[in-house]
């Protein structure tokens, strides 16, 4: 393996808006922050020229084996999926279950790519992707993600989740499917205890998984609740069920949408055992009408994330891999626009996502991991207002190749 290059971005300005800085990149590592001008040399030198440097973007929840899939499917699920209340998630997701019939893994394989370059292009350097698991599917998306995960080593960092995205119960064979992706390299055990048909049913789900989990010692992601009914409890069942076995900080929580319907006295018990459990939430409220509770759920200390979800697919038809459009579209849908939201809506794109996730190095510090962008602006808001690609990604301690990544995420201009 060749030596990283050596790395110095000159005059950068830090989120604290403090005066600027040399950031100075050895072994993949960053070394040295220090007062502008007083960087050594460099193999490679990035004139931040006062523009905002950070954290690279991490996107906790991405359906990487469906990405471009919408014209296959047309609108029947995206329809339904968006309508008023969500009442029809779940036949929105029995409908978009079709793209699954003789998907070809080339073609998924070379969607992929082009999401995966688009996310090096806009400094998406992380990735919890996830790949249905059941008797359509089979372990087809589980072994195509894999591939892109080893193809993408070094510029975009993919945890694979082997997700049951039909249910378990109603699937049988699935709890061997999941058994199976996992011996094929998957990093994360995923499931959807809400669309089974009873509570019961809802809870094996659950339990299910957490075996896979345990054997494997996995996280855990888990799509709750995705639904406009408030009596959708499977996110305190996985909060419940995390606690019991111990897996305390191991779970992911996405969507969570039926919150947004519970009634206070309810969703302040939910917070505590949410806390209990270290259960992190990662939203997507530009991909549905109804979402989780982002804004108090963060004032209670809960890891709260904003996701990509989906792109282009049978549940939302735009979406480029961009995590600074997603929290700039969470400021309008969440109505978060004063500053401290902002930086706050910023911390859910970067920092508090590599936590959910398991990334123990992100942070702008010496000593730790360089995964960082030079963005267009000086402050978060302005990088927000204009949501432009970054003037250059280092990803995993190397200067990310922007032009070839958007040449082959075809991305115009």
């Amino acid at each position: 393996m060749t030596k990283p290059d050596s790395i110095v971005i000159r005059r950068a300005q830090r989120r604290s808006g403090d005066d600027l800085v040399d950031i100075t990149i050895q072994g993949g590592v960053i070394t040295d922050i220090q007062d502008a001008g007083r960087g050594g040399a460099a193999d490679i030198e990035i004139d931040a020229a006062g523009n905002l440097v950070t954290e690279s973007f991490v996107n906790t929840h991405l359906h990487l084996d469906k990405v471009f899939t919408l014209r296959q499917l047309g609108d029947a699920a995206l329809a339904d999926y968006q309508g008023s209340g969500m009442g029809k998630a779940m036949t929105a997701i029995e409908t978009a279950a079709a793209v699954k019939d003789g998907q070809d893994p080339g073609a998924m394989l070379e969607a992929g790519r082009r999401a995966l370059a688009m996310a090096a292009f806009y400094g998406n350097t992380h990735i919890r992707a996830l790949a249905d698991v059941d008797s359509k599917a089979g372990t087809r998306g589980v072994e195509v993600l894999v591939a892109l995960r080893d193809e993408f080593a070094g510029v975009v960092d993919v945890q694979v989740v082997a997700f049951a995205q039909d249910g378990i119960v109603r699937e049988p064979g699935t709890d061997a499917l999941l058994y199976r992706s996992m011996d094929l390299g998957a990093d994360v055990v995923g499931g959807i205890p809400w669309i089974e048909y009873t509570e019961a049913d809802m809870a094996a789900h659950v339990k299910t998984v957490f075996d896979v989990a345990v054997e494997y010692d996995a996280p855990v992601s888990m799509l709750l609740d995705d639904a406009g009914d408030p009596g959708l409890r499977t996110l305190e069942m996985m909060a419940t069920e995390a606690l019991g076995r111990d897996w305390i900080g191991r779970a992911l929580a996405h969507h969570c949408r039926a919150m947004q319907l519970y009634p206070d006295p309810y969703f302040e018990r939910l917070v505590s055992l949410l806390s209990a459990a270290g259960v992190a939430v990662v939203s997507d409220p530009q991909t549905g009408p109804l979402h989780a509770r982002v804004r108090e759920l963060a004032a209670a200390g809960i890891n709260v994330s904003l996701g990509q979800d989906d792109i282009s697919d049978a549940y939302y038809t735009f979406g480029r891999n961009n995590m600074l459009e997603v929290a700039f579209l969470g400021a309008h849908l969440l109505w978060m626009m004063t500053e401290p939201d902002m930086e706050s809506l910023y911390d859910m794109v970067t920092v508090n996502p590599a936590a959910a996730i398991g990334l123990e190095n992100h942070e702008m510090t010496v000593g730790k991991l360089a995964n960082l962008v030079v963005l267009e602006g000086a402050s978060v808001a302005e990088a927000l207002r204009f949501h432009a690609a970054p003037r250059a990604v280092v990803s995993h301690g190397q200067l990310v190749d922007r032009a070839a990544m958007g040449k082959a995420a075809a991305v115009p201009g």
